[in-house]
């Protein structure tokens, strides 16, 4: 009888252990996904955002309305380039979430940025880890394609 229970006992023990051991694991709890290219729509503004899918970790947001010269963008990259606007002249509010200053910037449809975005899937962009460029997949390049339509910038 002590033959099988021991083993048995032993086997139970490593059971719980693995599986306590993957429970307190962020990354197999929470199933990490990547950070790519969403479009959402709320009302007539179209958002498009690079992130993580369904939360609020975004790299880079961007809005506009139908028939809008502009793009308003803000999150923790910017892109790469000298024609970035501020997107109003009053008092920058602290961001809830990161307790960073909420930095709208606004560039216009002409700007070689959303340019290159809508023709080549590829935006420069700059922030902490410095100069990098975030790629749209074919998938992602559709979505991308929607929002320049949206806002009345098909083919710019």
């Amino acid at each position: 009888m002590f033959r099988f229970a021991i083993p048995a006992v032993a086997a139970l023990g490593l059971v719980a252990f693995a599986a306590q051991s993957q429970a307190t694991n962020p990354d197999a709890q929470a199933g990490v996904s990547p950070m790519a290219w969403h479009l959402s729509h709320e009302g007539d503004m179209a958002k498009l955002a690079y992130g993580v899918a369904n939360s609020d970790q975004l790299a880079l947001m961007m809005t506009c309305e139908p028939g809008a010269a502009r793009a308003v963008l803000y999150g923790d990259v910017k892109p790469a380039g000298p024609r970035i606007q501020k997107a109003s002249l009053r008092a920058v509010a602290i961001d809830p979430l990161s307790g960073g200053l909420e930095d709208e910037v606004v560039l216009s449809f002409d700007d070689p940025s959303l340019k290159q975005l809508a023709h080549n899937g590829k935006m420069a962009v700059e922030g902490d880890a410095g100069v990098f460029e975030l790629a749209a997949t074919r998938d992602e390049r559709k979505l991308i394609d929607e929002f320049f339509a949206h806002c009345g910038q098909r083919g710019i």
